[in-house]
């Protein structure tokens, strides 16, 4: 079955187990669920599950969510749920992984892609991007060019 934007459901599952169910309240179905799930708040032990699944050490993840390692450990510890925002990133650059992890064939192919320069995207490397706001949007895209061949 197929959701929004070529994504399959079974995309959307994987990326609801890779942030925990129990973390979330709801489904996600479409990119419109983030938000909605995001009102409602997750739990910040989605970042434990999200960081172990991609492999990403604190200090890396602390990075990809803007915030600092203290923080991200307080976040943690305490299990709050997080703001809107964060809550918001987390899915986004969930799903960014879990699509790129899709498209190169496993993790490290992904990352490796992601420390290289890209002229598609002004000689940057698309790990630059994913800490900036808009710069998700931006790498997707790139990885929905080399999906369907029209990398340039």
């Amino acid at each position: 079955m197929i959701a929004t934007g070529g994504v399959t459901l079974k995309h959307y599952r994987k990326l609801a187990d890779i942030i925990g169910n129990k973390n979330i309240q709801g489904k996600i179905e479409s990119p419109f669920d983030f938000i909605v799930i995001a009102n409602a708040g997750i739990k910040a032990s989605a970042i434990r599950k999200f960081s172990a699944y991609f492999d990403l050490s604190r200090n890396r993840t602390a990075q990809m969510l803007n915030i600092s390692e203290p923080t991200l450990y307080r976040w943690t510890k305490s299990d709050k749920n997080l703001e809107r925002n964060f809550s918001v990133t987390l899915i986004e650059k969930t799903d960014l992984f879990l699509y790129g992890e899709e498209i190169f064939g496993n993790k490290q192919r992904f990352f490796q892609w992601l420390a290289l320069p890209n002229t598609a995207l002004g000689g940057m490397e698309p790990q630059e991007l994913i800490e900036i706001p808009e710069g998700v949007s931006k790498v997707r895209d790139l990885l929905g060019r080399i999906e369907y061949g029209v990398y340039s």
